[in-house]
């Protein structure tokens, strides 16, 4: 199966964008590239996915960008805001 790997944590303050990246060297041709995120005491919840194209989001406001090899991707949190704190996984 393949397998993701992310930074252990990132830190920004209220307001202030912040990049999350996440890496996939052994990603399949028909993987699909999902985000989730896990708030305090919640089960993860679904934020958004793509195949290879840059997709924005809406809550929290984002983007998600795929490298052009796919083995790579980044999602962009504009302005993130207090209750937006809390784990965020990459998956395939």
């Amino acid at each position: 199966r393949a397998q993701v790997q992310q930074e252990a944590s990132a830190v920004t303050t209220e307001g202030t964008g912040i990049t999350l990246g996440c890496e996939h060297p052994k990603i399949g041709l028909l993987d699909f590239i999902v985000w989730y995120r896990q708030l305090p005491g919640q089960a993860p919840f679904y934020l958004i996915q793509t195949f290879k194209e840059t997709k924005e989001m809406q809550s929290p406001a984002g983007r998600l960008s795929v490298a052009a090899n796919r083995l790579s991707n980044t999602l962009r949190i504009y302005r993130p805001r207090l209750g937006d704190a809390g784990l965020y996984y990459c998956g395939l």
